[in-house]
């Protein structure tokens, strides 16, 4: 099978579409991938790191206030559908994906008025505005939570998926992730980490939240910074503590993420859709700290999602500081109870079959244009 791929913008949008394409190689030897990304977004550098063929368009998203920014939009969006048309003809698709990010606007709109089949994914519990635009011109809608069909009324197919995400994550080698972190194997693990490119409010949390941990108590904690913030946090926790003691993982980053997750016992996060489609997936516990920057405060929305099913704690930004953060980690941590019913409702929410249920629905699609 042939497919194109896109999505772009932030690894949100970015790792369902390489998921997809990874769980098709795995089913069906010499398919190939076209993905079509924005120039200037983070697809541009992730995509070819993956091995996969890419082509750009220039484009960029819509401002929410009046502004002569968006007419340029709108000329480059024509621009875009005709680049995308020109790219869809020579490569010859049996079937379009669109995973989110504004990029997919234009290419997902020209193989609709080309007769390609298409799919889009919605990631978060709140749909963005390029795929509420989409759905319109889509022939099937997929989502990642389940309930959130209704979001999509005009959809001429929707159905629910999960996020294929979830789908990598299932085959990680905990006993690696031990090992990468240079923790014993079967330790109890606390993994704090602020997206990937880091969180100030939780960083600055994380050091407040270091005096009341004491000597661990036989937790290992793993604070994960971002690279622009590791070399502040260090030097503000060596001041608070003297040092940073074995009990105190400290990284900048850390690039085996479906591993370390594989031997998390709870994790402290934002409540970006694909790290929640991970997590669940494995049946981890959460205290979520939703972004309160991003669009229509999806993650928030994303975040009750899980604390509704008793998968996940929420605690918003506003009331976020080292005692607060504290009492929800400690009121998890140290109870297995309560650990082990969270974990059991992590997993229920997982969707460990996602990337094969969206694969499934593509060869549908594909099929039903050669019919």
């Amino acid at each position: 099978m042939r497919i194109v791929l896109s999505g772009g913008g932030t690894g949100g949008h970015i790792y369902p579409a390489v998921a997809v394409a990874r769980q098709l190689e795995a089913e069906e030897e010499g398919s190939a991938f076209l993905y079509i990304g924005g120039k200037r977004g983070l697809e541009s550098k992730l995509v070819p790191q993956e091995n996969l063929p890419f082509k750009s368009i220039d484009i960029t998203g819509f401002r929410r206030k009046l502004s002569m920014d968006n007419v340029k939009t709108v000329m480059r969006f024509l621009k875009g559908v005709k680049a995308s048309k020109a790219m869809l003809r020579e490569f010859k698709p049996d079937v379009v994906i669109g995973t989110g990010g504004y990029v997919c606007g234009p290419v997902v709109y020209a193989a609709s008025k080309l007769g390609i089949p298409t799919l889009i994914h919605e990631q978060n519990a709140i749909p963005g505005l390029t795929n509420r635009f989409l759905s319109r011109y889509a022939d099937t809608v997929a989502v990642s939570f389940e309930g959130t069909e209704s979001a999509f009324p005009g959809g001429k197919n929707v159905i629910y998926t999960g996020n294929p995400r979830a789908t990598t994550v299932t085959t990680a080698n905990p006993q690696r992730g031990f090992a990468s972190l240079g923790i014993p194997e079967g330790s109890t693990v606390v993994l704090m980490v602020g997206g990937s490119g880091g969180a100030r409010a939780i960083n600055q949390a994380m050091i407040e939240m270091a005096p009341f941990v004491g000597k661990g108590n036989g937790v290992h904690y793993v604070y994960v910074t971002g690279e622009s913030y590791f070399e502040e946090t260090r030097k503000a926790l060596r001041e608070k503590l003297g040092g940073v003691p074995n009990w105190l993982h400290l990284l900048p980053y850390i690039h085996n993420m479906p591993e370390v997750l594989a031997c998390t016992s709870l994790i402290v996060n934002r409540a970006g859709a694909s790290f929640l489609a991970e997590i669940t997936a494995l049946g981890i516990p959460s205290v979520l700290i939703p972004s309160p920057n991003v669009t229509n405060n999806h993650q928030e929305a994303n975040a009750r999602q899980l604390e509704r099913e008793g998968a996940a704690v929420v605690l918003l930004e506003k009331d976020l500081n080292g005692q607060s953060l504290m009492e929800a980690v400690q009121k998890i941590i140290s109870a297995e109870s309560v650990r082990k019913q969270m974990s059991e409702a992590s997993r229920r929410l997982g969707k460990r079959d996602s990337a094969a249920l969206v694969v499934s629905e593509l060869r549908r699609l594909a099929a039903m244009r050669k019919s």
